[in-house]
């Protein structure tokens, strides 16, 4: 495959107005939101919520915009349903803007029920505020198509292969090899005890659990195969024809060097793009970037309803490429590797919270993360990030006809999650002109936090590409009305 030039230093950027990326926003359709926005907001509000981790959040998004796209489509004269194609095409005289917004609203809310009951409250209540009884007295043929569309979706994808009705649970009997405490194999990924224990510690009171390590078997929405898009060859190992490898050893040094060369800048770059627990997660964080295109562009309920069906369908094949290299290589993370090889050796990084770049033991080495989410609990190769960003830069490119993005956000001083009041010593803004550059610097801000090595990032970025090229052109077939439907899993 081919090869991305990765550079240190900050990408070239240019501030082309402030907005507030971190903040939520509020889905309130009085601001001038169309209800797909409404409603996407409302969906990462509940992963926001709830941290259901990124696989588990990228389905929702996808399951929930399917609904309302399906739904939509049933009011248009060409697009065609995903589930039940043209049979719930209503005649042009009943094709107002009104039952539109009754009928997404509909299909919205049963997937958002189905996916997070533990908010059906909420979303009630969002019914309520936008006019609608959830309670069975709305038999308006906008509410049944609405409700018919998105109970299609959700009976589908409840065998999608994600174990969504069991809570998600592994179903390939993952184990991993090596232990919290032990590297038996310094190739593969390793459960780490979060927060890290001190030296010498003897037990573990939280161990990581391999998030969805059966994701590969779920059912994509554009993918030929999982394995379609999975890189030529795998992440560096530690041996290779019996002798120790030089290109692990170069990888565990650049993840060096990144860590020792740490700026305000690339602190920010890393914090801003981390997407851990109570964010909207990388998936959500695409979505946020898709409301700003919504809005700076004036869309319709009409477009959108293309836009976030093709973005998070997509988005969901990225998770799947993604998840499949991770198990196909079972690869080890940054953190154990640097630990492994670097044991009994000092060495110059980044020394911790306040620490600056110092002298260490290469076994006390830390990437630039919180405490309580040093690594995430998955392997490492390829990057869900960088094949996130890829896939989702790929198709806000095609459907707006042009790589302009034009957005940016200023980080107050001493914001840092990891050094509170110190990072940046300055308000620090980051902007990106185009998706490509958005997405690249996405890619990037794992190796500045020490999360990837290079070769997991810059694959997964030619990986992602390509799975949202595929994507967008299936979405387009549901557009004209030229889809092969599949009815069965």
């Amino acid at each position: 495959m081919r090869k991305l030039t990765v550079a240190l230093g900050l990408v070239v950027v240019m501030a082309l107005g402030l907005v507030a990326i971190g903040e939520r926003q509020p889905a309130r359709a009085a601001t001038g939101d169309n209800l797909v926005l409404v409603w996407n907001e409302e969906t990462l509000d509940a992963i926001r919520s709830l941290s259901p981790g990124p696989t588990v959040a990228v389905r929702a998004l996808a399951v929930v915009h399917t609904a309302i796209y399906d739904a939509w489509a049933a009011y248009d004269a060409v697009a065609v349903g995903t589930r039940l194609g043209a049979n719930l095409r209503r005649p042009t005289a009943e094709r107002t803007q009104a039952n539109k917004e009754r009928a997404v609203s509909f299909a919205a809310y049963l997937a958002l029920v189905d996916l997070f009951p533990a908010r059906q409250a909420v979303f009630a209540q969002r019914m309520a505020t936008l006019g609608y009884a959830t309670d069975g007295t709305d038999v308006s043929t906008a509410a049944t198509v609405g409700t018919t569309a998105g109970q299609a979706v959700v009976n589908y994808r409840h065998n999608d292969g994600a174990n969504q009705l069991n809570g998600y649970a592994d179903t390939s009997g993952y184990v991993p090899v090596n232990t919290w405490d032990k590297v038996l194999d310094p190739d593969r990924w390793q459960p780490l005890c979060v927060p890290l224990p001190a030296p010498g510690a003897t037990e573990c009171p939280a161990q990581q659990k391999y998030l969805t390590p059966h994701w590969r078997t779920v059912v994509p929405f554009g993918l030929k195969s999982a394995d379609q898009y999975r890189p030529d060859y795998g992440p560096a190992v530690s041996v290779e024809k019996g002798k120790p490898s030089s290109a692990y050893l170069k990888e565990v040094d650049q993840q060096l060097l990144y860590s020792a060369s740490l700026t305000d800048t690339h602190k920010v770059i890393a914090e801003y793009w981390s997407d851990g627990p109570r964010s909207e997660l990388p998936p959500g964080h695409w979505n946020v970037f898709a409301q700003w295109v919504s809005r700076r562009d004036r869309h319709s309920l009409d477009r959108d309803a293309k836009l976030f069906f093709a973005l998070n369908n997509a988005l969901l094949d990225a998770s799947i490429t993604a998840w499949d290299a991770k198990r196909q290589w079972d690869s080890v993370r940054p953190i154990t590797a640097v630990r492994w090889l670097k044991r009994g050796q000092l060495v110059r990084a980044w020394g911790g919270p306040y620490q600056g770049t110092k002298t260490i033991r290469g076994e006390d080495w830390l990437p630039y993360q919180p405490a309580t989410f040093v690594t995430p609990p998955f392997a490492e190769y390829i990057s869900g990030h960088s094949t996130f960003s890829a896939a989702a830069a790929a198709v806000l490119q095609d459907f707006t006809g042009k790589d302009d993005l034009g957005m940016s956000i200023t980080i107050p001083a001493g914001s840092s999650k990891v050094e509170p009041g110190a990072v940046p010593a300055a308000p620090v803004t980051l902007s990106w002109k185009s998706f490509t550059a958005a997405a690249d610097q996405a890619g990037l801000s794992r190796l500045y936090s020490g999360i990837h090595f290079e070769d997991g990032d810059l694959e997964a970025r030619v990986a992602g590409a390509e799975v949202g090229e595929q994507a967008m052109d299936k979405a387009v077939t549901y557009f004209s009305g030229k889809a092969i439907l599949k009815t069965k899993t």
